[in-house]
């Protein structure tokens, strides 16, 4: 039977990965101070319109339930997130919030990105300030430092700057413009100057001024480099660039830059933005985020300030392998085998005294050969035989199934021999 397009089924070392790259997250969000939660996988299609606009219907899985209610899957978590938040009267500020799950997207399916994929999610509501800006960046950071994941480069920008200098050059500041030029900056990476340029002209843009957009939106470099390059001081957000700078230097975090060409694809972004890229990698974005103070105030919240950032995980399990990374999965299982039926029962209680002991403890139930459970039991720590001959004097036989070592253990000293053997 076949899936929906764009669906796929995760088998176990997948999960595993995803595993590996959720613990590394949840280890993160603490040492933060991000508390996670789990927003409602299914959202009113007012309220995902509210965030995107009626285009989004392109976009998102949606459908009538038997109420007649229009309703949609989530496509994210920041929309549930801010919902939550901004529902909440008496929530103590700074609020720090955390979640890891599936989403459902209806758009087409690329590399590392199917229909349905897993994210991870971070926000923090509460006051404007460049500190809680550069506390998403240096989260950003420090979980890709702590998942073994190098050549990472955070690019930044601000919006207001960029769209400053788009109605500089177009001497307008319509929001229709704004948005469409930011629409044609967010393709750069994925189209050519040319087929840009094609594209806008024949909606009216004068081939010259786009061609300065281009140009504005591939400046690269630290605030002191552009400075040398853009008169800084017609943009009066300038100083939040910079003063974002010094406060992620003053973290630690060096691998940041300024992007110009990052200007996030969606309206509800209102000041600093920014993507991370595997700089070894051509795969996009692995994550995107930035501030959003104009979402809450959808939900009614015009006090409530809002950034945050989230990343796809199959798209960082593809950067983990690009590397060449194991994951470092954890995997204490082990096997318990029997050499004949009449050991069966032996080897059952075995295996439940190691379970009741919290062992992950595997054994085949359907009475296989010896040789067949050796071959199931290949991704096990450590695997107990129990034969006739080792039984009968009180022994099962503990093979290492790294090195194939075996030693014979009394079975009144083998919970504590497996429980040290797996330390």
């Amino acid at each position: 039977m076949d899936l929906p397009r764009g669906m796929k089924d995760f088998e176990n070392i997948e999960m595993q990965k995803i595993e590996y790259i959720r613990e590394k997250f949840l280890s993160t969000s603490k040492i933060f101070g991000f508390e996670l939660m789990e927003p409602s996988p299914i959202e009113l299609m007012s309220v995902i319109e509210a965030k995107s606009g009626p285009t989004i219907r392109d976009d998102v899985y949606f459908f009538n339930d038997k109420g007649d209610r229009e309703v949609s899957l989530r496509f994210d978590f920041t929309v549930g997130l801010t919902r939550y938040a901004s529902g909440q009267k008496s929530m103590k500020l700074p609020a720090k919030i955390s979640a890891f799950g599936g989403v459902w997207r209806y758009d087409e399916p690329q590399k590392g990105r199917y229909r349905f994929f897993h994210q991870w999610d971070i926000e923090i509501f509460g006051k404007q300030s460049i500190e809680t800006d550069a506390e998403i960046i240096e989260f950003t950071s420090k979980f890709f430092s702590n998942l073994g994941l190098e050549n990472i480069i955070l690019s930044i920008s601000h919006r207001k700057i960029v769209q400053s200098y788009v109605s500089s050059i177009f001497e307008s500041d319509k929001p229709e413009l704004i948005s469409d030029i930011f629409r044609a900056i967010d393709k750069i990476q994925k189209k050519s100057k040319q087929e840009i340029i094609s594209e806008y002209e024949k909606k009216g843009y004068a081939k010259e001024k786009l061609e300065k957009i281009i140009e504005f939106s591939k400046l690269k470099g630290t605030p002191e480099e552009i400075s040398k390059i853009l008169d800084v001081t017609q943009f009066e957000n300038w100083s939040e660039l910079t003063m974002l700078f010094e406060s992620l230097k003053n973290r630690n975090v060096n691998n940041i830059q300024i992007d110009f060409g990052i200007v996030r694809g969606l309206d509800y972004y209102s000041g600093v933005v920014f993507e991370a890229f595997d700089k070894t990698f051509d795969i996009g974005a692995l994550v995107g985020g930035g501030r959003y103070d104009n979402l809450p105030s959808v939900f009614g919240r015009n006090d409530l300030g809002a950034t945050g950032v989230a990343g796809g995980v199959e798209r960082i399990m593809l950067a983990l392998e690009n590397q060449n990374s194991t994951f470092k999965i954890q995997d204490d299982r082990i096997s318990v085998l029997y050499v004949n039926d009449e050991m069966k029962s032996n080897a059952i209680k075995i295996a439940s005294l190691m379970r009741e002991n919290f062992i992950p403890t595997d054994i085949d139930l359907s009475g296989r050969a010896l040789k067949k459970q050796m071959e199931q039991s290949t991704n096990s720590k450590f695997v107990i035989i129990v034969g006739p001959d080792e039984f009968s004097k009180n022994m099962v036989v503990v093979r290492n199934m790294s090195d194939r070592n075996e030693n014979q253990i009394p079975i009144s000293e083998l919970l504590e021999h497996i429980k040290n053997i797996l330390m």
